[in-house]
């Protein structure tokens, strides 16, 4: 009964613990909102730079693999080089190294447990007063209370007076294999709480409590490099070539890291006892820590200068894949399990947004062809192609639609969850453009297969009309996932006008066609055609009020 007490106190110390940490990072996330996106899309060409931001965002939010799991999502979406990514990666890699030494100094040195309970009802306070609007602040205060409560916990779980624990100390017993086995643990273990930080936090408590020597803690630390990665390998999943390779370079790094670690383990750790004051038996809380920054600090510092070589290395192991075209669209919501985070995840469905833009496109120029060639060629060479990119529209709205829900559960902004609204508007809207495309194929296609002739000049009151439209969905496609200001909306306000007015013309001439006699079915159907494009006009300004809300 003592053993099973034992494990449910050390479960529950470690469950409050990766919460309070989660809280933490959700806090600062919503809080943050879209400013973390600002911060990455900062990025130039310039290694430092990028380095820098890597390492003072992963501090900021407290994870590494949030960090690098935005990165991905940058790169997938083209707004960021691997070049760029490789310089982030080591930044962040560096920047999570900073937890421990918070846990260390408010943990073991500042005793701020004691303060723990306070601090997390100031923050449950502040979450009430819906007027200040810092709810988002009040979760991250929150958050830092109860992850401390939980280090508490631990350590008084583990501590060795206890002696239910007191079996961890023989891994340490088997002499070199004793190094390894700490590696595969701590990488084990970081792969499975997905958080780095979390893993030292736990090992620094575990040698803190005399439960592990030195050389075993060390090891876990080091383990913990490669199980950290996993976050940045689960948000490339499914993704571009590109983003991949990003993905690749945080893995290469840790590894990297791991086996130099492994090759000069003894005299790297004589060089942590040789920097950290005391010896590792009276202060090996700041040991573990110091060994955790020097090692990811020496190495990033290493790397930093061939950024270009590890793009074009990432580039050699994967390949750029031929772009077959898709007959299914797939878009699935990968978890991580760990600390999701929410800029990530929106600009990865900015990035399928900005692809269906380019359908609408295709799919309009596919039509537009129709009226120069309005013969059998027409329907041979577009009404297959122009049904499957309908029926992929189709599958794009659905998927992105619960990807959109999906998020909607993430820590978000206030921001951040309009403009899920406003994208779940604008998927619509592009949906219905692609019908309104095929919906024109059709009737040409039918005025073609019952051999309906129009007059030269009737075809030629047409061309400036789709010239309009055409104006209205480039308009859409180059400002899409961005803000309109009152200019810009107005650009898109005087188009629309525009195409009203020809819109009110060209069915007055009809009108007139049919009052003359014209054949019915013929003017009906180019009423029809004029209708669909007007339609098809309406949804690009729709789409602009939408972005003129972002």
């Amino acid at each position: 009964m003592n053993i099973i007490a034992t494990i449910l106190q050390l479960v529950g110390s470690l469950a409050f613990l990766l919460f309070g940490m989660k809280m933490l990072s959700d806090g600062i996330q919503k809080s943050a909102g879209s400013r973390l996106q600002a911060a990455l899309g900062f990025m130039t060409g310039n290694r430092m730079l990028a380095f820098i931001t890597g390492l003072v965002l992963t501090f900021i939010i407290q994870s590494s693999g949030a960090t690098t799991a935005m990165e991905v999502s940058f790169v997938n979406a083209g707004l960021m080089t691997v070049k760029q990514s490789v310089g982030v990666t080591l930044g962040a890699n560096v920047g999570t190294t900073i937890t421990a030494w918070l846990v260390v100094f408010f943990g073991f040195n500042f005793k701020i447990s004691s303060f723990a309970i306070p601090i997390f009802g100031l923050g449950y306070i502040i979450t009430l007063f819906k007027k200040w609007k810092k709810q988002a602040l009040g979760e991250a205060i929150m958050g830092f209370g109860m992850l401390f409560i939980g280090l508490s916990w631990l350590s008084d779980t583990i501590d060795p007076d206890n002696g239910t624990l007191n079996f961890l100390r023989h891994f340490a017993d088997f002499g070199a294999w004793s190094i390894l086995i700490g590696i595969v643990v701590g990488m084990l273990i970081t792969a499975l709480i997905h958080s780095s930080s979390a893993e030292s936090a736990i090992v620094i408590t575990m040698a803190y409590n005399r439960l592990i020597p030195w050389e075993f803690a060390a090891a876990l630390v080091i383990g913990s490099n490669i199980g950290s990665t996993i976050d940045a390998v689960l948000a490339s999943l499914k993704s571009s070539a590109p983003a991949k390779r990003a993905a690749l370079v945080h893995v290469l790094f840790n590894v990297v890291v791991v086996l130099a670690a492994c090759v000069f383990f003894n005299p790297f750790l004589n060089l942590i006892d040789f920097i950290v004051p005391g010896t590792p038996e009276t202060n090996i809380t700041y040991h573990i820590a110091a060994l955790h920054t020097v090692l990811k600090t020496i190495t990033a510092l290493l790397c930093l200068p061939f950024t270009g070589q590890i793009a074009w290395l990432t580039e050699k192991l994967i390949p750029e894949t031929e772009d077959a075209v898709p007959t299914e669209y797939v878009f699935e919501f990968n978890e991580t399990g760990g600390r999701e985070n929410a800029t990530s995840y929106i600009v990865r469905v900015e990035k399928e947004i900005q692809d269906m833009t380019v359908l609408v496109t295709k799919m309009f120029e596919g039509v537009s062809s129709g009226f120069k060639n309005r013969d059998d060629s027409f329907i041979d060479n577009n009404i297959e192609e122009l049904t499957r990119q309908e029926d992929f529209a189709d599958q794009m709205k659905e998927q992105i639609t619960k990807y959109l829900i999906n998020c909607s559960h993430l820590p978000l902004s206030t921001h951040q969850i309009r403009s899920l609204s406003i994208m779940q508007q604008i998927v619509d809207e592009l949906e219905e453009m692609t019908d309104d495309c095929y919906n024109v194929a059709l009737l040409l296609k039918k005025s073609i297969d019952n051999k309906m002739e129009f007059a030269q000049e009737d075809m030629d009151r047409l061309e400036p009309y789709l010239d309009l439209a055409r104006q209205s969905m480039y308009f859409v496609s180059t400002n899409i996932n961005q803000h309109l200001d009152k200019d810009k909306l107005l650009i898109a306000k005087e188009i629309e006008a525009q195409i009203d007015v020809f819109r009110h013309n060209l069915k007055r001439v009809a009108r007139k066609r049919l009052e003359a006699g014209a054949n019915v079915k013929t003017e009906l159907l180019y009423i029809d055609i004029v209708r669909k494009i007007e339609k098809f006009g309406d949804r690009a300004y729709s789409i602009a009020n939408s972005l003129s809300e972002f």
